[in-house]
């Protein structure tokens, strides 16, 4: 975790972008490692978390962090946290709370209450079109004899 918070405040100095960062161990050996570079990349899912999966993923060819722990300087947001999710590290560790985040300005609890509401309530209206022909997509899939599962 110590790497990971020189990390953060490393990114934060150098002005590629804010104070998150996040690490891959496995088998005690750094294996990935990410800072946050939204603003650097001008891409909003590169947050630390994401960054390091990838990382992560790509030097051990897999598309599962199986047998990881992964160490991240804060409390994921509901995108790093599904996207933890999917990469099924062994176990995560976190330094700082959400509730630290928000008081430095980063406050992601209204993407939770997004999540509660009707899909057209949404601050960012969703609305569902084209589903039947969609279903096409999954039939695709579940007819595919040499996909691979995940």
């Amino acid at each position: 975790m110590a790497r990971a918070i020189e990390l953060a405040i490393e990114n934060v100095q150098s002005g590629r972008g804010g104070p998150f960062a996040a690490l891959v161990v496995k088998d005690g050996r750094v294996v990935g490692e990410g800072a946050n570079s939204v603003t650097a990349t001008n891409d909003p899912t590169a947050h630390a978390e994401v960054v390091a999966i990838r990382a992560a993923c790509k030097a051990l060819g897999s598309f599962q962090l199986d047998g990881c722990d992964f160490y991240t300087t804060c409390e994921p947001c509901p995108m790093c946290l599904g996207a933890i999710y999917w990469a099924r590290p062994a176990r995560v560790f976190f330094a700082s709370r959400a509730a630290d985040a928000a008081a430095a300005g980063f406050d992601d609890a209204f993407i939770y209450e997004q999540l509660s509401l009707p899909l057209a309530s949404r601050k960012i209206p969703f609305q569902e079109i084209m589903r039947n022909e969609s279903l096409a997509c999954f039939r695709a899939w579940s007819e595919k004899k040499d996909r691979i599962e995940y």
